[in-house]
């Protein structure tokens, strides 16, 4: 029996249509801290049940999430106290009830565990990663590093086959910066995932932070005449504060000048000039730089004295007849010759005539 062409046509679809479709759990890792969780397809409405077990007691603790749609999510286990032996961590994606993907992964804690490299230190911030590995022996890893919101990544970035060597001393600095814009005053998690190429050992580092605006005055000048600051961001939360110049004599506040500073992310430096109504008289002062953040806090501040000077007076510059007589050009002196000898001739000439 031969299929027509529409027939078949359909059929590709709703194979096709079904496969763009289909939620799958594609990649888990897990150690006692956390464990990440891949999932693909349309998983928008599904749940995620995620457990960690042991091999001596079960099922110790569930995490469930309503997912969105497709991602890489986050679980924080709290487990203290911890025993030596096997552990366990499984995936369930759930969708109206049923079971329609899963998969585990095993890992064992404590004990003497041979590894290639080792971290010497792993922090995340309002800036990006620090991350800080050594190996005796030459290895290669790979680097993911994951910005999370809440119970999902925001943000991965892997660095593929990334050379470790050095020494606890003098360790590989694999940093980097989010890359992401943060928002002041939420909640985040770093985390870093390490996995070593040949055998495919992983450690894994997470911590959370609140994202805030951060900036520092690097540079200040200041005169009779005004004062200027420069300000460097060190965070990505836009910088969006202000300087404020306060003057003042004898502990009495002349004047109090305050300016936005441009928007500033990480790296970033801008300098702010101000300048006082008129150039100060000659007098010692106090002047007072503060830093404001997005919120008016104080995040910065610089003191410093100027010292106005009296300016000097202009000196006059007398000149002797001498000077004054001397002042005659070269030129003016030549024709007065010319003239005398000129008219010398002339009386010569009347006299012989």
């Amino acid at each position: 029996m031969k299929l027509s062409l529409p027939f078949m046509l359909a059929i590709t679809l709703v194979v096709i249509t079904t496969s763009a479709q289909a939620q799958e759990v594609v990649d888990i890792y897990s150690d006692l801290q956390s464990c990440d969780v891949t999932v693909k397809g349309d998983a928008a409405g599904c749940r995620l049940q995620v457990d960690l077990s042991s091999a001596k007691e079960g099922v110790i603790q569930t995490r469930t999430l309503s997912l969105d749609g497709s991602g890489t999510w986050i679980v924080a286990w709290d487990v203290s106290g911890a025993e030596e032996g096997s552990y366990g961590a499984c995936a369930k994606l759930i969708k109206e009830g049923e079971v329609v993907s899963k998969k585990c992964t095993d890992f064992y804690y404590g004990g003497r565990v041979d590894i290639r490299f080792d971290v010497r230190d792993a922090h995340a911030d309002y800036r990006g990663m620090t991350l800080l590995v050594y190996s005796e022996d030459l290895a290669v890893v790979d680097v993911y590093y994951t910005l999370v919101k809440g119970d999902k990544a925001v943000y991965v970035s892997k660095s593929e086959s990334v050379p470790i060597a050095g020494s606890v001393r003098s360790p590989s600095d694999l940093s980097i910066q989010w890359k992401q814009l943060l928002e002041n005053g939420e909640e985040y998690g770093g985390r870093v995932k390490i996995v070593e190429k040949k055998n495919g050992q992983t450690r894994a580092f997470m911590n959370s932070f609140t994202a805030r605006d951060d900036a520092e005055i690097t540079d200040t000048y200041e005169d009779e005449t005004g004062a200027s600051a420069t300000v460097m961001g060190r965070s990505r939360v836009p910088f969006e504060g202000s300087l404020r110049f306060d003057l003042y004599q004898n502990g009495t506040l002349l004047t109090s000048v305050e300016q936005k500073t441009p928007i500033l992310l990480n790296g970033d430096d801008e300098t702010v000039e101000i300048s006082w109504n008129e150039t100060l008289n000659p007098g010692i002062y106090q002047l007072t730089i503060q830093l404001l953040g997005n919120d008016g806090d104080v995040i910065d501040l610089e003191e410093s004295i100027i010292e106005a000077e009296i300016p000097p007076r202009p000196q006059a510059v007398e000149t002797s007849a001498e000077e004054s007589g001397s002042s005659i050009s070269p030129a003016v002196m030549a024709l007065a010759v010319l003239l005398i000898a000129a008219a010398a001739i002339v009386v010569i000439r009347r006299r012989k005539g």
